[in-house]
Order: C-alpha cells, then sequence, then structure tokens
C-alpha cells in the first residue's frame, strides 16, 4: 500500500502514518486524469503507428474540408492550410448585424452540434475555432455546414432570434460574466 495512511490513535484521533517498510511509498499526483489516460494509450495501441497517421491525415482533411466550405460565410482567419483545427471569424456578423461568435455558437446548439470554441486565439476577432474529429462523416460535415448557412441568414433577417439563442435547452443563456466573478461550485437545495 502508498503512503501515508490513516490510522486511529488509541485516544480515538485519527492521524497519517508513514512507517510502512513494505510500503510502495509516497503516490505523487499525475499530470491529468488517469483514466483518460489509460483510454489514450488503448487508443494509441489500438490504432498502431499507421492507424494513427490516417486517423491524423482524417482530422486535417476534415478542417480544411469545412474551412473551404464556410469560407464565403465565414473567412478563415489565416489564408492557409490547417491542421486539425480551423480558425474562422464571425466579424462581419458583429459589425452588419450585432451578432457575436458567441450568439451563433450557441444557435449551433439549437441545431444539435457542440459549440465551438470561441474567442480563441485573442487575435482573431470573433474567432470560431472548428475542431471537426477523424471520425466525423462527410453527411456530418454536410449537416454542419447547413447549419451555419442557416445561422448565417438568420443573422441577417432575425439577429434577435441568435441573441437569445438557445432555445432548446433547459437553461437559456447564462450570465458568464457573473459566473467567472462568483463561483459557485456547490448544490444549494431550493436554489
Amino acid at each position: 500500500m502508498p503512503v501515508p495512511i490513516v490510522v486511529r490513535r488509541e485516544d480515538g484521533s485519527f492521524t497519517l502514518e508513514y512507517d510502512r517498510p513494505q510500503s510502495i511509498g509516497r503516490i505523487h499526483s499525475f499530470y491529468g486524469n488517469f483514466l483518460n489516460v489509460v483510454r489514450a494509450y488503448a487508443y494509441i495501441r489500438t490504432q498502431g503507428a499507421e492507424g494513427l497517421r490516417a486517423v491524423a491525415e482524417h482530422a486535417v482533411l476534415n478542417a480544411n474540408y469545412l474551412r473551404v466550405r464556410l469560407q464565403e460565410l465565414f473567412p478563415a482567419a489565416y489564408d492557409r492550410m490547417c491542421m486539425h483545427e480551423c480558425v474562422l471569424t464571425a466579424q462581419r456578423y458583429k459589425t452588419a448585424y450585432g451578432v457575436r461568435a458567441l450568439d451563433i455558437a450557441k444557435r449551433l446548439i439549437d441545431y444539435g452540434f457542440h459549440p465551438p470554441t470561441v474567442y480563441f486565439p485573442l487575435i482573431v476577432p470573433e474567432a470560431l475555432m472548428i475542431e471537426p474529429t477523424e471520425t466525423e462523416s462527410v453527411e456530418t460535415l454536410d449537416a454542419f455546414v447547413d447549419a451555419l448557412h442557416r445561422i448565417a441568414e438568420e443573422a441577417r433577417e432575425h439577429p434577435e432570434l441568435l441573441h437569445e439563442a438557445p432555445h432548446v435547452t433547459p437553461v437559456r443563456r447564462l450570465d458568464e460574466a457573473k459566473a467567472a466573478k462568483e463561483l459557485c461550485v456547490c448544490w444549494h437545495p431550493g436554489a
């Protein structure tokens, strides 16, 4: 067993005991969640060298497919091929209609898609960082593109629809500034 272990003193209180000669010693914390590391290791072992290369190539292909399909609506932040993620900008929608990248990301939830990372990198105005995985099919990518086309149209015709998104979730738009300033990670009955 690793040390220290919790032992009960004669007076009934508890203490940590380190004197265990047969112990494997102290266990240090690891960088990250152990089960995720095991899962990643199993994935790497299952894929092998050739499989890892293939999935990496598919991730790059998927990201560039989206970059090209969306360039008319959301220009790429950088005019070159991307790797596993593409960074687009929604600046034209903010300037013309007051619709921010956050509004677009929240509206994607209504269409059944996980929202992309927004406002990163910080040097890209109204950034949308889209990271399609290697397992996404062309049909799924096309459905994602279609959803963004509809959202772009909604931004032009009904921007208030995006300002109030998402509409299909039990909790609507959260006050993210308040959440960052008043961190509450406890559950309170009746709250």
